[in-house]
């Protein structure tokens, strides 16, 4: 027995070798992990977003997100961006919920908020910069709604404490980026310096309103700028009075502002990067942006009251402590005219219509038996049908000389025909009864008869002469104004 256990001495001691430096193995392997495992992504970190119904929240989100959907929900949405690790090939996920614009739904809030996930909380603010006249109503509502929640959780007030702390150190600490050319995110690697850094304290306005949480402030829709101007007549001075007011906000609340245009693709990069910045501490090397009123972006700690004053120089008739809504007015809504559209009919039916409706009308009696019968169509004024009236000769000299001008008026037209009348009874002076010129004939017209019915009266028969006299008297009279109404127009042989 003793020779066999000498020789199974030294195999025993080569198992517990190996036994050894597999123990060692696992520790290393075990070591490694746990070393790799606290440089990981972290998960559970949520994104929040506030803003008015239409001011693209989810539009912004899904792009960030690299879809292009445009399904809007209700209550309270939920999305979430890929976050990659270029440095270690990590992968995790950043949950987004977007409360709905209604204030009926901000209970829901607490479904996103809860007290062990407010740590792991970035706020964002929409804010609508095609209706500029909301923004600064919307951005006091729904930061007074996060304010109302946070306040209702049931949080230590040491962690509470501690939560505020640290924002007011990530404020004071903020430096500007010295290597502007890194494009990929990466995490940022804890320098020992850092806690030499010279802190200055904070301003009067500065993180009055601390959440304890870090908040950013997104203009979306920047590209309505040129719309507003060409539009709504608004200038420079408009646009840095609303950039003066949001960034006072931006400093109550200790966030950052940022314009951006899904339309346009403008500042969403940026945006991407300064989210994973502040949610899981990725260098971020893009100074602020402050010359463009377009593509504003100023990050958290920047800030403070000396540079916005800088805005106050370009304001001319407004001063910066007026009522915004008292400048940035909306303008007036132009009512649209929505004319009714009319169908024209068939044009065979119209006709039939118009058809029935001529035959039920009763006929109407022409002009001519619709004229007294007694007017002549020639328009003369002598009555015709007179017994015994002697037609006018129309060869007469004195009547071609009287003839009157057609271009004379109408009463200057009878006044010519009275005169060749009479002119008619004077050619012929033969005194006989039965002459167009004797006294008591039909055609002696109206003076004949005058002087015939004073014969009777007086049973004496009247004198020729007198009656020459009168007619001679009328017919001097009757030609100077028709003499005076033909003269003709000098001819050239006259001249």
């Amino acid at each position: 027995m003793a020779p066999v256990l000498e020789k199974q001495l030294p195999g025993a001691g080569d198992n517990n070798n190996e036994d050894e430096e597999g123990q060692n193995l696992w520790t290393e392997i075990l070591s490694e992990v746990s070393t790799t495992s606290s440089s990981k992504l972290p998960s559970g970190k949520n994104i929040v977003l506030f803003g008015e119904d239409g001011s693209g929240k989810t539009a912004l989100m899904a792009k960030l997100q690299g879809t292009d959907h445009n399904k809007r929900g209700r209550g309270l949405e939920y999305l979430y961006l890929n976050v990659h690790d270029e440095d270690r090939d990590d992968l995790t996920r950043c949950s987004v919920w977007i409360l709905d614009g209604d204030l009926y739904h901000k209970g829901l809030l607490k479904f996103a908020v809860s007290p062990q996930s407010l740590p792991n909380c970035l706020a964002v603010f929409v804010a609508d910069m095609s209706r500029p006249w909301t923004i600064m109503e919307s951005l006091q509502k729904w930061a007074s709604v996060l304010r109302d929640h946070v306040d209702k959780l049931k949080i230590p007030p040491e962690d509470i404490r501690e939560m505020e702390q640290n924002m007011v150190k990530a404020f004071q600490e903020y430096t500007e980026p010295e290597d502007a050319a890194q494009s990929s995110p990466q995490r940022r690697a804890p320098t020992a310096g850092e806690d030499e850094a010279v802190v200055l304290p904070l301003g009067e306005s500065t993180l009055t309103h601390n959440l304890g949480i870090p908040v950013l402030i997104v203009c979306t829709k920047c590209d309505a700028v040129g719309v507003l101007e060409k539009e709504h007549d608004f200038r420079d001075e408009h646009f840095d009075f609303i950039q003066s007011n949001v960034r006072r906000f931006c400093l109550q609340y200790g966030a950052g502002l940022i314009y951006t245009s899904v339309k346009e693709e403008k500042n969403l990069d940026l945006l991407y990067k300064y989210i994973v910045h502040k949610m899981y501490d990725f260098k971020f090397t893009s100074p602020a942006l402050v010359v463009e009123k377009d593509a504003v972006f100023i990050p958290c700690g920047w800030d403070n009251e000396k540079k916005i004053a800088i805005l106050h120089e370009n304001l001319t008739t407004v001063r910066p402590d007026d009522p915004f809504e008292d400048f940035i007015t909306m303008p007036p809504v132009r009512k649209l005219v929505h004319d009714k559209e009319i169908n024209a009919e068939d044009e065979q039916v119209f006709l039939m219509k118009q058809q029935s409706l001529l035959s039920k009308q009763p006929a109407t009696p022409t002009r001519g038996a619709t004229e007294s019968p007694g007017r002549t169509t020639s328009g003369s004024p002598r009555p015709a049908g007179r017994a015994g009236q002697p037609n006018m000769t129309s060869g007469s000299p004195m009547a071609a000389v009287k003839k009157p001008d057609p271009n004379m008026k109408a009463g200057a037209a009878n006044e010519g025909v009275l005169a060749n009348f009479f002119n008619s009874l004077l050619s012929k002076k033969t005194g006989s009864p039965g002459s167009p010129g004797s006294p008591g004939s039909p055609g002696s017209g109206a003076v004949g008869a005058g002087v015939q019915g004073s014969a009777k009266k007086t049973g004496q028969k009247p004198g020729l002469t007198d009656v020459q006299a009168e007619l001679d008297r009328m017919t001097r009279k009757q030609d100077s104004m028709v003499s005076a109404n033909n003269v003709p127009p000098p001819t050239g042989n006259e001249a």
